[in-house]
């Protein structure tokens, strides 16, 4: 059965970010992010080049789906929710019930996940990869439950240890 974790960024460093996809036995990093960097100097390491060059370091391949990645306005859209709730987008426990119909109906229908599921190592693991810290709080859990769904992908949501 093929593998897929999902990791996010906000609870790691980057030290025990590649611990954790090496201790899954990640070989592929799937970016699902529209804009590849993370404010902040605590994040620093999660913007793309950087990224990138610390998971190629570490024997782990790269990919940006920008296809997968939510609109501005979609992202607007859940912003709006999570004020109205009073959390902010590292306190977020779910996605708002419109952002996921939305997300779902504009993004993750028309996508082809075929190809994805063709990449997907035999011998290890990839990894959806955003930055909220629950996947339940982000679009990587829907795009992670649609390839269990479709594809018989087993699916581990990872988080900081």
């Amino acid at each position: 059965m093929l593998t897929l974790a999902t990791i996010g960024v906000y609870g790691f460093d980057a030290d025990s970010y590649l611990q954790r996809l090496q201790q899954a036995g990640v070989r592929l990093v799937l970016d699902v992010r529209q804009r590849r960097g993370v404010r902040g100097p605590d994040y620093a390491w999660a913007n793309s080049l950087r990224l990138q060059a610390a998971l190629a370091e570490a024997g782990i391949a790269y990919e940006h789906h920008r296809e997968l990645a939510p609109t501005t306005e979609l992202r607007h859209l859940q912003y709006a929710e999570d004020d109205r709730r009073g959390v902010g987008k590292r306190s977020r426990q779910e996605l708002a019930a419109e952002y996921t119909r939305r997300y779902t109906a504009e993004i993750l229908d028309p996508a082809d996940l075929d190809p994805i599921v063709a990449r997907l190592p035999g011998d290890g693991t990839a990894a959806l990869f955003c930055v909220e810290r629950d996947a339940a709080a982000c679009h990587r859990s829907l795009v992670a439950r649609r390839l269990a769904e479709e594809h018989h992908v087993s699916i581990e949501h990872l988080g900081p240890l």
